[in-house]
Formats: structure tokens, sequence, C-alpha cells
């Protein structure tokens, strides 16, 4: 039936009264058509959970890098137009991380996971292990007001640097990084002119061709282990350059001996205390000949091209 509404004013034109009493007769006479039980709900379908919003993986995205990543900042664009990161892989939270009233801090248990899944999930995207490369990786979670709606994913995220060694910066650039390290690729570490300060200290570490005059070497990553603090003092970076040897004399072809100090100097290069409080004990290694003047790779040369040199 269909339902009025008077609207107070002149020109009714109508015995008000005499019609509502007319209307309760109609309606009273009024029944369901058939196979019709006046129940406006009981046979309607359950409407589906209600979902928040969930990042995708393989793609990018305008933004810089951030630690949060609220709905509003978020925009995709094809890899192919210029960018500044890029996402790998999206999980989620379980567990006690995921029933906690907030997201997970970067020392907690639950993002030191999420970190260790992004660290695994880069490697196999990229074709390589990411830190042999000027790449850096991030997790971005939830923002709060997500988290308190249901939001349990944590996005893994890759960016190309200008530097590893010389706090480099953010690179714009153009095309994915999926697969970039499967082949050989102007990302990977490589040779270094090191130049040091006025106290003997490295000063400056920029790229050089192995084939130009070099003195230093990127040799593998060595991983530290997963109680290390991170190095304060000599003797903390004495126990980095004792792992790092041990990746130089790998790459080289030489003796992992006591010699090895007085074949070649080392370069120990953990990542930052941010990346470090999330459980990264990747520690890039490089060979250091000060003053020698190298126009091709050591890796595999063995101890005539490293001999022992005790002054």
């Amino acid at each position: 039936m269909r339902h009025w509404r008077a609207r107070p004013g002149p020109g009714l034109g109508f015995d008000l009264a005499a019609t509502l009493g007319l209307m309760l007769l109609v309606a009273a006479g009024c029944g369901n058509p058939g196979r019709v039980d006046g129940n406006l709900t009981n046979d309607w379908g359950a409407m589906p959970p209600a979902t928040g919003f969930e990042p995708m993986a393989a793609t990018c995205h305008l933004a810089n890098f951030a630690a949060t990543g609220p709905r509003a900042t978020y925009e995709e664009v094809d890899c192919s137009v210029q960018h500044r990161t890029e996402t790998v892989y999206v999980g989620t939270y379980t567990g006690t991380a995921a029933d906690a009233e907030q997201p997970p801090v970067e020392t907690s248990s639950g993002a030191r996971a999420a970190y260790h899944t992004c660290d695994e999930k880069t490697t196999a995207y990229v074709g390589a292990p990411w830190r042999t490369a000027r790449l850096w990786i991030g997790v971005t979670h939830p923002s709060p007001a997500a988290w308190s709606g249901g939001s349990r994913w944590f996005r893994c995220d890759v960016v190309e640097l200008d530097s590893i060694e010389d706090n480099g910066a953010l690179v714009e650039r153009q095309g994915s990084l999926r697969g970039a390290l499967a082949t050989s690729s102007d990302l990977a570490l490589g040779c270094y002119a090191i130049k040091l300060d006025d106290n003997g200290a490295i000063d400056t570490m920029p790229p050089a061709n192995c084939t130009d005059k070099h003195n230093a070497e990127f040799a593998g990553v060595w991983d530290a282990p997963a109680d290390a603090s991170y190095p304060k003092g000599d003797a903390a970076w004495e126990e980095f350059h004792d792992g790092c040897r041990t990746v130089v004399s790998a790459y080289t072809g030489v003796p992992d001996d006591k010699n090895l100090q007085y074949r070649t100097g080392v370069v120990s290069l953990p990542g930052n205390t941010d990346v470090w409080a999330q459980g990264d004990r990747g520690v890039r290694c490089y060979l250091w000949l000060d003053g020698a003047e190298l126009t091709s790779t050591l890796k595999g040369k063995g101890t005539k091209a490293l001999p022992v040199q005790y002054k």
C-alpha cells in the first residue's frame, strides 16, 4: 500500500477525518499476495563481513616510503612510470601480533617477523640477495585507525638508492625491480675508490669501474648473530671485521687465517639502527687495500694477488 503524508496549508479540498477513516477501512481489507509472508528480511542472504583497504603486491607508488600506510596516501602507478617505491609482497599479521590493540612497534617480535619475511620475499622478487645491490627495504603497517578497524596486513617495499656506502638518497626510477638482479645489473655493488679524511678515517666511498683505478671491492654479506648488538666501540667493530674477513677470504680465495689481516683490510657496513632493531643482521663486507691502485677485480685471484704484507 502507498503511504501518505499530509502537508499543512490551504486548499486541501477534502474532509481529512473522513479520508483517514476510509484509509483505515481499506488497510483492514488488504492481504498479502500469494506466496508472500509479509516478512521482508527472513529470506535475505547474509551480508558479507565488512573489509578494510588492503594494498596490492607487485605495484609501484609515487610516494616515498613510510612506516605507516593510510588509505588516503595510497596510490598505485604502472612501474614504467617514474616512481619511488615498489611493493614486492603483502603479508598478514597473525597470532599475538594480530591480537594487539596497536600495530607492532619496530622492536616487537611481530615487527621483526614481518621484516624477516620481507627480507626473504624481496630477495626472491629481485632475483638475488638484495643486499648485494643498491637497494633498501622497509615494512609498512596499517594506520592505528585502520588497525582498530580490523586491518592486519603488512607491506614489503623496496627502493633504489644512489649509494649504499655514502648515505645514499632515494632514486626515482622507471621499470620494475622484479628480476632486476637475476642477470648482470648496474644496481650490483662492485669496486670503490675510498678516500680518507685528515684523520685517516674513511671520508667517502664513491663507486668505480673495476677496470679503473680503485682500492676497495664489495665481497659479500656476513650474517651477524641474531643476538648481536649494534656495534659501538673498537671491540664490537672488531667482531664485525672478523666476520667480514671470512667473507673476503671466500671471495678472493685466500686462507681465512691469522695472516688474512696482513693481506687486506676490510670495511664492515651494517644497516642503520632502525632496521637493526627490526632484526636486520646482514652486514655488507668490502676488501680494502689502502694506497693500492687496482685495475681489476680480485674475485678468486688467490694469494698471489693478495700477498701477506706485514708492513
